[in-house]
């Protein structure tokens, strides 16, 4: 399988790259498409279906091909994988469930494929992003491989999409579904931040919301551990950066934790609006803020990954969360080259509102503030 990855700030840009990768001879079957809303999407999807290529695509909050990350652009991969070993699925929810979708999606993949490999991109549905997983394992009847993320927005907080020809969706479910017979699939989701202080308690939430750790109001906690002062600012909500900073460590037994971004903070009822549900009762704790050693986690457990491969990756794409960008600053790109420096293949990614992988030692689910990687290998 052959991939190459091709960027550009302009319809004109992209069109121009795509035709010096064709000139060759070369015909990819598939294009990995993550595009800023500010773009024209279905102009990229015309150029792309012009020449038979199929289409899996998000738009992003952040795009890159290297460690030059572009913010408005973008970025594509070409593969030529043969087209009876792959399938691409667009769902939308309209008046289902993000599970029962889910479900459906996980249902249609049994039959494709014996052994098939999900890889998705959800629109606007971080509420339920537990639920999207448990869903395609419920249709597919037991544990199968899923990785992707969540369509980013430019950081607008207002409409991703999803899409592929001809159809788009901002609460939709595009997946790539992959013959595990022919071509090897390896990812894991790590995120290397560590955990500080004692271990609190969920006393009240429901979903994504928290209304009280330790029985005190949650927004007042996060504000006195920090150290902030919010409430003097306009508004009833507050977009708030300590979930790119010091995001929330859920606690499981026998399981690494699972990061949880708090997005939002509600003045009057004091509450944390999170990016994924947060159980009552769970277990959490505060996260340092990032420095060097984390991007050492990602690449130590990258490096396992690649070497757990009994032949060097076609091709690989990351999926990292939008609260790492905001808090890494100028390290994002330092993680992301040397990521590439530890596989040395064709390399595309974005920077997601959510993620869906398995971590090292734990299952395929939902995470936040985690960079997923996924290696392709033709068999």
């Amino acid at each position: 399988m052959k991939a190459t990855s091709i960027k550009g700030t302009s319809v004109n840009e992209i069109e121009s790259a795509l035709q010096q990768s064709l000139a060759d001879g070369y015909k990819p079957t598939l294009a990995i498409v993550f595009i800023s809303v500010k773009q024209d999407r279905d102009a990229v999807c015309s150029i792309l279906n012009k020449e038979r290529i199929s289409i899996f695509g998000a738009s992003t909050s952040g795009e890159f091909i290297n460690s030059e990350i572009s913010e408005g652009g973008i970025a594509i991969m070409l593969l030529d994988i043969h087209p009876d070993h792959f399938k691409l699925l667009f769902n939308e929810t309209k008046e289902s469930s993000a599970y029962d979708t889910a479900k459906q999606l996980g249902a249609e993949g049994k039959h494709v494929f014996e052994h098939p490999a999900f890889i998705i991109a959800s629109g606007w549905l971080h509420n339920d992003g537990e639920l999207i997983v448990k869903g395609i394992e419920e249709g597919f009847g037991s544990e199968v491989t899923i990785f992707g993320g969540m369509a980013g927005d430019d950081q607008a907080l207002r409409e991703p999409i999803v899409f592929t020809y001809g159809k788009h969706s901002s609460t939709g479910l595009v997946a790539l579904i992959i013959d595990e017979d022919k071509i090897d699939i390896k990812g894991v989701a790590t995120c290397g931040w560590k955990p500080i202080g004692i271990t609190k308690t969920v006393t009240k939430s429901t979903g994504n919301i928290v209304y009280t750790i330790d029985d005190q109001p949650a927004l007042d906690i996060v504000i006195k551990y920090l150290g902030l002062n919010i409430d003097n600012e306009p508004g009833e909500n507050v977009v708030a950066n300590l979930g790119a900073y010091y995001p929330l460590q859920l606690e499981r037994e026998n399981a690494p934790p699972v990061m949880r971004t708090a997005m939002l903070g509600n003045k009057q009822d004091r509450s944390l609006i999170c990016a994924g549900n947060v159980p009552q009762g769970a277990k959490i704790r505060f996260s340092l803020p990032p420095d060097f050693d984390v991007i050492d986690t990602v690449v130590a457990e990258c490096t396992e990954l690649k070497d757990d491969m009994q032949n060097d990756a076609d091709a690989v794409i990351m999926f990292s969360c939008v609260s790492r960008y905001l808090s890494f600053g100028v390290m994002t790109s330092e993680e992301i080259e040397r990521v590439i420096d530890v596989f040395k293949a064709p390399f595309i990614g974005f920077f997601t509102y959510g993620e869906f992988g398995k971590s090292k030692k734990g299952k395929y689910e939902f995470h936040n503030n985690t960079c997923c990687v996924v290696a392709l290998k033709e068999k």
